[in-house]
């Protein structure tokens, strides 16, 4: 009887669609542990990303179809960050579990906007997060997070990372006044930025988010080949120009070998504050041909809304500032999409297995 309960109970989940990482829960390998000779029946869910808004209401699906099929269970659904692959040759950050790099291939897109509001959603969901602000040129997270002042070193050596709303941060503008101009060549600048990864006291975070630099130069290049990232995302724009750029972010990533989480079209809409009139004032469904023309996930859309500019701009961003928000709830979503494409993805083995000392005694 126990054999064709569990059959039944496997049935269900094969056929149960997690979202935000596109696969079944049993093709996702998030089903850990299914008991079916209990009464009522225990199935143990771990999804390998950050679900603090999603956890309830998988429950309750998961719950509510095992009924349907006469399998009445209590579930248990929570969630684990591991570490997953890097490009070859490269060794993982020791305190950080996974680095994305959020990346475009021009300025003006909202990628920095994007990058501070995606970190503070994986943090709503329940993560670690930190942001390493990687534009040399014109570093925007210290005025976004509204952090001021120095970073402080406990040994001499290594920076303790600024932080506001629970993230950790560092950006060569909390190094410099904000109206001073780095007049630096790329070696200097990818010199620079290494250290700031390398040699800040980052602590116990399940994701990094790069704000990469705009363009697709030798600096961007050089990072994506020297960085040990788990994966990176492209923000655009539905107009063509911004399009056309974005393609080749995109394609320099998987020269890299770093995968494609998604892509995040933001300005894709904007409705009126007086009448309610929606229009597409970049273009429509740009993201979404690009997606398709190369096999990655469109993880959603961002609208054009000057409480984004106006909150960001304070120091305050709207994950934050709203966090009930319509427009906070779709950084949550895309972030859940993005974490959960990472998920997917093969784990770092040499985090996966502790290292072995033989010591003569």
């Amino acid at each position: 009887m126990s054999d064709a309960k569990r059959q039944t109970i496997e049935d269900v989940l094969g056929k149960i669609h997690d979202p935000h990482t596109d696969e079944s829960l049993l093709d996702s390998q998030a089903v850990k542990d299914i008991d079916s000779g209990s009464d009522p029946a225990r199935v143990r869910i771990v999804l390998g990303y950050p679900a603090g808004g999603y956890l309830q209401t998988l429950k309750e699906s998961v719950t509510q179809a095992l009924a349907e099929a006469g399998v009445p269970a209590e579930v248990d659904v929570s969630w684990k960050v591991t570490p997953h692959k890097v490009q070859k040759d490269l060794t993982p950050l020791a305190e950080v579990k996974n680095i994305i790099a959020i990346a475009s291939g021009k300025g003006g897109v909202g990628k920095s906007t994007t990058t501070v509001n995606l970190a503070l959603a994986l943090q709503a969901e329940g993560a670690r997060v930190g942001i390493l602000d990687a534009d040399i040129y014109g570093p925007s997270q210290p005025r976004m997070m509204g952090i001021q002042g120095r970073p402080e070193s406990e040994d001499g050596q290594k920076l303790e990372p600024m932080e506001n709303y629970g993230l950790q941060t560092m950006s060569i503008g909390y190094l410099i006044e904000e109206d001073s101009p780095m007049i630096w060549r790329g070696p200097m600048v990818t010199q620079a930025l290494q250290q700031l990864l390398r040699n800040t006291q980052w602590q116990g975070l399940d994701y990094l988010l790069i704000d990469m630099p705009p363009g697709t130069g030798d600096v961007q290049l050089t990072l994506a080949q020297q960085v040990p990232v788990s994966g990176a995302v492209i923000v655009t724009t539905p107009q063509d120009i911004a399009l056309l750029d974005a393609r080749k972010g995109l394609k320099m990533f998987q020269k890299v070998d770093v995968p494609v989480l998604g892509i995040i079209e933001n300005m894709s809409t904007h409705i009126c504050s007086n009448c309610g009139h929606e229009e597409h004032i970049f273009g429509a469904g740009g993201g979404e041909r690009m997606a398709e023309e190369y096999g990655v996930d469109l993880l959603g859309n961002l609208p054009l809304d000057k409480r984004i500019r106006i909150e960001t701009d304070e120091g305050k961003p709207t994950v934050v500032a709203e966090p009930e928000s319509r427009i906070a709830q779709n950084y949550r979503e895309i972030a859940r999409k993005a974490a959960g494409r990472l998920a997917t993805q093969a784990r770092n083995q040499v985090a996966a297995f502790p290292s072995i000392v033989i010591e003569n005694s």
